[in-house]
């Protein structure tokens, strides 16, 4: 057994001190080494730079530590006990990392374990209070089990081994608990920072969710506990990442639901939507997973075309499960899903990169997104979603509702969830076809390995719901629900984001075929004016909408430190902007209304399944 212990360093600032101790390493020199990454989030972090004052004792005694690689150490030879010693710098508020302040202590394994290379086995972990005094009010929060703790939770846990003891990130802080079960298993919120919530109504909410999700699989995983791990900090926050027994959350706190709230708010709604994405991938990513992300290397790119499925299909059901627990009512889940396809379809890039593609670079596109990123890449969360949602419609249309995309997911949980076998590439088109015993051949083609446009439309008019593109009315106009299909104006645009640097506005993004595209303006230049009038980001969209229509302005901005002139000519906003609208019931034939009720149905009540 590897036995490793955590220790904020005194006083409490932003270091962890980690010991681990091997009693039989590699006789010819023990190696170690440090993830470059963490599963569920794609690119490469070299958590390794934030390790200080590495060093090896044998027996008591100093033993030489070789840096082999940036991630990599070999200890000399030891013929006894071997300990490694090490800090950690620990000030990164993300779900991936490591943070440690005067208010909350939080790690997630791969960002500060060193990986006894050769030892797979079990792990022992210690997790020790802040010396000194401070943190005397904390406690400890995690999904490994506990063997030797205090009231507080701070002691010795174990791991089954490396993957384990990695895949359980550690709060630990003055938290409130809000307590629940979901399938007869004791689930938990740890709600750390500043926050004041409705904590009866948060966790009456997230059992409904969990309940629907239990029921659409029907069953949960095998765990003793789930915890949802949620930090409350200021406006602008906002991520999750999925673990095998709880999820880490960072939400705005005013997204949690305050008291007496009588409707879900927009940030609540959202709240609630990333609790169910986290949940759903219990199922979905660390059950159900790619094949090539079973045990990956977690020195390197693991790659993988089949993200649009893992995180697309856990994003169209995170929100339907909203509407199928009665959290949201249908209206509201339209608006969500109009605003998803207003976000896809604002990016040029969704006619240059298919999902399978935006899966496949991930690590060095999609979470490494530059001022280009609109016009090169499609987003495999969003776009995938929409996919999801047109492979559910495809199923149901072409069965003659025999089969849904629930169908596939459970069919997907039996073989490959339940069993341990991982999704080969190309296997869920394999399940779908089986499924559906029809060719499907063309629909992956087209949405999933190409770049046609989606048929939205069409997919909508199946449940008897209406569907346009239209301009946006204003700079933040990201569509909706709506009663009555009025018209919009087309204003004219920039065709570009910017934001302020100082007196001037700087373009941050340039959209490929707009207005200050076709102007020869690029990402990084500031405007200094327009037609002679400085141009401010406060209230530039509405100087452009005004912009005479009989001739181009003169544009003066700086890239670099050179003045440069160019002629614009604003054009009118792309239609762009989805709304959707209920039909009428009058007008609903009986295919579509039978449709549209087995779509928002719940799955809490038992449900069949195909073999």
């Amino acid at each position: 057994m590897i036995d490793y212990r955590v220790s904020p360093v005194d006083p409490p600032g932003h270091e962890f001190e980690i010991r681990l101790r091997v009693a039989a390493p590699n006789p010819a020199g023990q190696v170690f080494a440090l993830p470059a990454w963490i599963p569920g989030s794609y690119m490469i972090r070299d958590f390794a730079r934030n390790l200080l004052d590495v060093r090896a004792t044998c027996g008591g005694e100093p033993v030489p530590l070789v840096k082999l690689d940036k991630q990599t150490w070999q200890a000399g030879p030891c013929a006894g006990t071997l300990e490694v010693r090490y800090r950690v710098y620990a000030n990164d508020l993300s779900v991936r990392s490591a943070f440690l302040d005067v208010t909350r202590g939080y790690f997630n394994g791969p960002s500060v374990f060193l990986r006894a290379v050769g030892h797979d086995g079990a792990c022992a972990l210690s997790i020790l209070p802040p010396p000194g005094g401070s943190g005397a009010d904390w406690r400890v929060a995690t999904a490994l089990t506990a063997d030797e703790v205090d009231a507080a939770g701070f002691g010795r846990y174990l791991a089954a081994d490396y993957a384990a003891l990695i895949d359980n990130p550690v709060e630990m802080a003055c938290f409130e608990r809000l307590e629940f079960t979901a399938a007869g298993v004791p689930h938990a919120v740890v709600l750390s920072g500043r926050q004041r919530c409705d904590g009866d109504r948060l966790k009456n909410d997230l059992a409904a969710i969990c309940a629907e999700h239990v029921g659409f699989f029907g069953e949960l995983p095998q765990m003793s506990q789930y915890l949802f791990l949620v930090l409350a900090l200021g406006e602008g926050y906002y991520g999750g990442l999925e673990h095998r027994e709880c999820c880490s959350l960072i939400c705005d706190r005013g997204d949690l639901p305050a008291p007496g709230m009588a409707q879900p708010s927009e940030g609540y709604r959202r709240f609630l939507g990333l609790c169910s994405h986290e949940y759903f991938h219990l199922w979905n990513v660390k059950r159900i997973l790619p094949e090539v992300l079973q045990r990956p290397d977690l020195s390197r790119e693991v790659h993988t075309a089949q993200l649009w499925a893992f995180e697309g299909i856990t994003s169209y059901y995170d929100d339907l499960a909203l509407l199928r627990s009665g959290r949201i009512d249908l209206p509201a889940y339209l608006g969500m899903l109009a605003q998803t396809v207003t976000r896809v379809m604002r990016g040029g890039g969704r006619l240059r990169q298919s999902v399978a593609e935006s899966s496949f670079d991930a690590w060095t596109k999609f979470y490494r997104q530059d001022e280009n990123a609109p016009n090169a890449i499609v987003s495999y969360y969003a776009k995938g979603a929409l996919v999801a949602f047109g492979l559910d419609m495809t199923l149901r249309q072409m069965t003659g509702e025999r089969v849904s995309l629930d169908d596939l997911m459970r069919a997907l949980w039996r073989r490959h969830g339940l069993t341990g076998v991982g999704v080969p590439e190309g296997g869920i088109e394999r399940v779908a076809a089986d499924l559906a015993r029809g060719d499907l051949g063309q629909f992956f083609a087209d949405f999933v390995h190409g770049t046609v446009e989606l048929p939205l439309e069409r997919w909508f008019e199946g449940l008897g719901i209406g569907y346009r593109l239209r301009a946006a009315g204003k700079p933040d106009d990201l569509g909706g629900v709506v009663e009555q299909v009025l018209p919009v104006k087309a204003e004219r645009v920039l065709g570009a984001r910017f934001a302020a640097a100082g007196e001037l506005s700087q373009l941050t993004h340039v959209y490929g075929g707009g207005a200050a595209h076709a102007a020869g303006l690029a990402a990084g230049d500031r405007l200094v004016a327009i037609d002679g009038i400085q141009a401010k980001a406060d209230g530039l969209a509405a100087r452009v909408a005004a912009l005479p229509d009989d001739r181009p302005s003169l544009v003066h901005a700086l890239r670099r430190d050179e003045l440069m002139t160019f002629s614009l000519s604003p054009a009118a906003a792309p239609q762009d902007t989805c709304d959707l609208w209920l039909l009428d019931d009058a007008v609903l034939s009986a295919p579509q209304r039978r449709r549209r009720e087995a779509w928002q149905a719940s799955c809490t009540a038992p449900v069949d399944t195909l073999a």
